[in-house]
């Protein structure tokens, strides 16, 4: 087996038991990004020359005995959205071209406190906005299980490139299903904690009261293995929450026996792909010969999540973006005739038309005599959608749905139809609405080959059973083992 085709354990127990550098696993990675990139398009920049940098130091430490971290000599792939002090980030917006942040976010710190190499930024819906990662300002990421198809999105550059082998591991950002609905379609891992459970500071904001950073992995262990590490309290961030940290590790392994697996009538919906249905019913049958109970369940409103989530988002999108104005950060429009003009103009050329459809609908929402009709009343089925998982959570301790209700469709398929690319994140949205954890892990294939998603979502700060069951599952089939060879 080749050192790219490892994931972080496997790596992990190389480098620890010296039987690798940090340099020869770099450089195989390196060498497979240049073999491939040209194919993929995940990544925004490739840093080899920091990594190379970073690898020697961590060989020389190890060589001296020195403590290095749980993850020294790992190769991660880190979205565009996070930012690296001096390293672009750029968001895949042509408006921020040029920007190169003064500081770490804090996930950053902790991943290169752990020991981690950082390969390179990945590509992504502009400021994580799509399903698809069409949506980028620079271009278009494709799925490595077909490269005619999409690889979801926002996420999609660091699920392509775990997925491809072009990385060890990646993060991603999460604010409707911008982990999982691209893991799904890659055929990897995805988790999304519970808001409050890592960090955001340093995540560029789309919608600050739904966006989550979370591990994009080829298995179950590795995201466990980056959530021990990104967790935790931040008092740089006023909305992370100050909770003890468990070893998510620890969690794996055990018993889901008599473990109660709530199955919602509203996710198992007309128009969701047959063969997407049939995975998932597989998956049921799967955890119920391991010991679990399928029980079913109601989330009853369900059906007004989308509606919620693209008001509550792009209202806060429209805040959010404000900053961007051709002052504070990236480009400015030259020859503008008076300061509003420069703004105007800066905006217009610098947001792609997805930023500017949402800005426009944020800020509609948000506009005098529309605010409580719109922006109040979604504020309100917030609520009542968070209350449907209280509720439920009396029932069961996790709850399995679909994670996408297609497998990964053809590039440029839902480009002029954007009502349709939103219903692509129906069955996420309302885990980052409810604040809730949700993890999404391959559990078969299409006809076509292509990858199939099972989602499973838990209880606030439950990340641990929600490990446990998935570990549990993937242990008892082979689907993440699979791959097509680029």
């Amino acid at each position: 087996m080749e050192l790219y085709e490892l994931g972080i354990h496997g790596l992990q127990e190389l480098l620890q038991h010296r039987k690798v550098t940090a340099g020869e696993v770099l450089r195989a990675f390196l060498k497979r990004i240049a073999q491939l990139e040209g194919k993929v398009h995940a990544f925004m920049a490739v840093t080899g020359r920091e990594a190379l940098g970073m690898a020697t130091r961590l060989d020389r430490r190890i060589a001296r005995g020195d403590d290095v971290g749980p993850l020294a000599g790992i190769p991660l792939a880190i979205k565009d959205v996070i930012c690296t002090q001096g390293i672009p980030t750029t968001c895949s917006s042509k408006i921020l071209e040029g920007f190169v942040p003064p500081y770490d976010a804090t996930v950053m710190k902790r991943l290169y406190q752990a020991g981690m190499v950082l390969l390179g930024k990945t590509n992504m819906d502009e400021f994580a906005m799509g399903s698809s990662t069409e949506n980028s300002g620079y271009k278009v990421t494709r799925n490595p299980w077909d490269l005619g198809r999409v690889p979801g999105g926002s996420s999609g550059g660091s699920a392509a490139a775990a997925a491809a082998d072009l990385c060890a591991g990646a993060i991603g950002s999460d604010t409707g299903g911008s982990i999982r609905q691209p893991a799904a379609l890659c055929g990897i891992v995805g988790l999304k904690p519970t808001y409050g459970r890592v960090s955001r500071y340093g995540l560029v904001a789309f919608a600050s009261s739904l966006d989550q950073i979370g591990p994009m992995t080829k298995d179950v262990r590795d995201a466990a293995i980056l959530l021990n590490v990104i967790t935790g309290h931040d008092p740089c961030d006023s909305t992370s929450v100050d909770l003890p940290v468990p070893d998510y590790t620890a969690a794996l392994g055990r018993e889901i026996t008599n473990l109660r697996i709530g199955i919602p009538d509203e996710y198992f919906v007309e128009g969701m792909d047959p063969e997407v249905e049939t995975a998932i019913r597989q998956a049921i049958t799967v955890l119920e010969s391991l010991g679990a109970r399928a029980e079913r369940i109601t989330l009853p409103h369900t059906e007004y999540a989308v509606a919620t989530y693209y008001l509550v988002a792009t209202a806060e999108a429209s805040s959010n973006l404000a900053r961007y104005d051709g002052v504070k950060y990236g480009i400015r429009a030259s020859e503008s005739k008076d300061l509003l003009a420069m703004y105007t103009r800066t905006r217009r050329e610098g947001f792609g038309a997805e930023v500017k459809r949402r800005i426009m609908l944020g800020t509609y929402a948000l506009s005098a005599g529309y605010y409580d009709a719109y922006y109040v009343k979604a504020l309100k089925v917030r609520t009542l959608i968070r209350k449907d998982f209280e509720e439920a959570f009396k029932r069961c301790e996790v709850i399995l749905t679909p994670t996408a209700p297609t497998a990964a469709f053809r590039l440029g398929e839902k480009t002029d139809d954007p009502l349709t690319m939103y219903l692509s994140d129906i069955f996420t949205i309302s885990a980052n609405l409810a604040g809730i954890p949700g993890i999404s892990l391959p559990c078969g294939f299409t006809q076509a080959g292509l990858p199939i998603g099972l989602q499973l979502l838990g209880k606030p700060f439950d990340e641990e059973t929600l490990l446990q069951v998935a570990f549990a599952y993937e242990q008892a089939t082979d689907w993440h083992k699979r791959k097509r060879p680029l």
